[in-house]
């Protein structure tokens, strides 16, 4: 039972000291521990740790702790109410019911959130259809004149007689209508003015625009109560005359904000007019193997319908073609004027009795559409609740009947 020749083994020591050794095992411990001191001090380490562990004893739980999970513990096989000062060892201890209302509560919650955010979101795209609406513009107050749209934009009737001469057998080639000589360059600019005589300024622009050949494709005017008036407008004016209008127009008012741009648009003409020259020799060619009609039924409507498709990109083309001579024939002005405003004390024209009619009025309106779009809401989705309650009542289900085993087995 020793490890080595002079000393005892730790076990057989603590052994020893407990009394679990028999006589004549514990007779030759005895009398090493007497002859060797180190033996001797490592079991009198043993016995001091034993003593303490003897001694040692469990502090008692307090009464209060006590009372409350004895209490808790016979609510719980009675089905009453549980109490604690910690929210999950409640959480732990609720009962059926209140895991059923828990769990409904949370899934209808969440049913509402989610269709709340599909709803807002169908009103939304709405919304942003409706406004993405063209809005019109009162045509009495743009000034174009025709003469100068005929030059940039031919007429519809010209148009087929061009395309009429190409599709027709291809005897001529209908030539662009712009030989540009020089860099094609697309201007651009923006003023914007401070009016003190918007009547005498609105006078002014349209004799500016008559003098200069040039026209308003766009033209706003609005007028606020204590709100200065303005005037936003668009303008097309002759690329050689972009240096005197804008100086006859900076003479109307105060200059705010000036901004002048250039673009060079040569290469993309240049790219435009060969994509539109052998798109129209495809469709000579084209134009070539129908006439001959030598093929059977379903080529001859193949080819038919390849000449449509190069049709369509051919018109396209040149429409492109004719809107980016227009940009550098006409340049284009973005003009803001406003008026110098000075505010002016005034009774307001409606009096105290009639605001507050009209406010009753619109909180009456508002509290109705409220109503309305709830009664909308739960018609569109109130099915769509019911069903989800019902999905959710299963387990609610199951996890009462598991709760009340559990309760009948403690």
């Amino acid at each position: 039972m020793n490890t080595a020749a002079t000393h005892s083994a730790p076990e057989d020591v603590m052994a020893f000291l407990d009394g679990e050794l028999s006589a004549e095992q514990a007779q030759p411990v005895n009398q090493h521990l007497e002859h060797c001191p180190e033996c001797a001090s490592r079991a009198a380490t043993f016995r001091s740790s034993s003593n303490s562990l003897a001694d040692w004893r469990v502090q008692p739980i307090p009464q209060r702790l006590a009372d409350g999970i004895l209490e808790n513990a016979k609510n719980i096989r009675s089905g009453g109410p549980v109490s604690g000062p910690n929210i999950f060892v409640r959480v732990s201890l609720w009962n059926w019911k209140q895991w059923a209302v828990g769990v409904v509560v949370a899934s209808v919650l969440l049913s509402f959130g989610v269709l709340t955010g599909n709803y807002t979101r169908k009103q939304h795209e709405l919304e942003g259809w409706m406004g993405k609406r063209p809005v019109s513009v009162d045509s009495a107050s743009v000034n174009r004149p025709e003469s100068h749209m005929d030059m940039a934009f031919p007429s519809a009737s010209t148009r087929s007689t061009q395309s009429e001469a190409v599709a027709g057998g291809g005897a001529g080639e209908a030539a662009p209508t712009y030989q540009p000589q020089a860099p094609m360059i697309a201007r651009s600019a923006s003023l914007t003015l401070v009016i003190k005589d918007f009547a005498g300024a609105r006078a002014a622009l349209d004799a500016i625009l008559a003098r200069h050949h040039a026209y308003a494709s766009d033209l706003k005017a609005s007028t606020v109560e204590n709100a200065p008036r303005t005037l936003v407008a668009f303008l097309r004016v002759p690329a050689q005359d972009l240096g005197p209008t804008l100086a006859e127009l900076k003479s109307l008012g105060r200059l705010q904000e000036e901004t002048q741009n250039a673009e060079e648009v040569t290469q993309q003409h240049a790219d435009l007019v060969a994509r539109l020259k052998n798109s129209r020799e495809t469709e000579q060619r084209l134009q070539a193997i129908l006439a001959q009609r030598t093929g059977k039924m379903s080529d001859v409507l193949e080819v038919e319908q390849e000449i449509a498709r190069v049709r369509g990109e051919i018109e396209a083309m040149e429409a492109e073609q004719k809107t980016l001579e227009h940009r550098v024939e006409y340049a284009s002005v973005n003009l803001i004027l406003t008026e110098v405003y000075q505010a002016q004390l005034a009774v307001p024209p409606i009096s105290a009795s009639s605001r507050l009619h009209n406010a009753m009025i619109n909180g009456y309106r508002n509290a109705s559409e409220t109503i309305l779009g709830i009664i909308l809401f739960f018609a569109e989705y109130g099915l769509t609740l019911i069903i989800w309650l019902a999905i959710l009542a299963i387990p609610v289900w199951f996890l009462r009947r598991r709760y009340r085993r559990s309760l009948a087995s403690i």
